[in-house]
């Protein structure tokens, strides 16, 4: 398990009280702050979206034009994709030129498809980096069909 990912699962599983007793010695108390969650934090940490409407706003030829040419260009560098129950994850490399391309199509993509959740996982060795496309009912097809991925 990864220290971070660790770490994190130990916050969020539980919380040490440090207390001094009578005659001035430290005790520590453990207090189990989700007994329900065996496998670290139960909060999300997943952007919420609040529009629903699955409908393209792209109006102007030069911010089409720049949308193709941007989604072809993570085509040809598309490592892997993977299905997602309401989204795909898209695998790349992880170099610093990648990242500059993945956050230049979510920019380019918020403009017209507000409906999206956007992740972005990213190695720190640079050897990949992982895109999440996901959304309310009717993301996947859209996925497909609309940006052809």
């Amino acid at each position: 398990m990864a220290i971070g990912t660790l770490k994190t699962s130990l916050l969020c599983s539980l919380f040490c009280i440090s207390v001094f007793n009578s005659k001035g010695q430290q005790e520590s108390t453990t207090v189990v702050m989700n007994k329900q969650e065996k496998k670290g934090c139960s909060v999300s940490c997943t952007a919420k979206n609040g529009s629903s409407e699955m409908v393209c706003k792209l109006t102007s030829p030069e911010l089409r034009e720049r949308k193709e040419s941007v989604i072809w260009r993570l085509k040809k560098q598309m490592l892997e994709k993977r299905e997602l129950r309401n989204g795909y994850a898209f695998r790349f490399p992880g170099s610093d030129r990648m990242l500059d391309e993945l956050t230049e199509f979510i920019k380019t993509e918020r403009e017209c498809c507000d409906f999206f959740i956007f992740g972005l996982s990213v190695s720190g060795d640079k050897r990949e980096a992982w895109l999440e496309l996901t959304g309310a009912d009717g993301v996947k097809e859209f996925i497909v069909t609309e940006l052809g991925l």
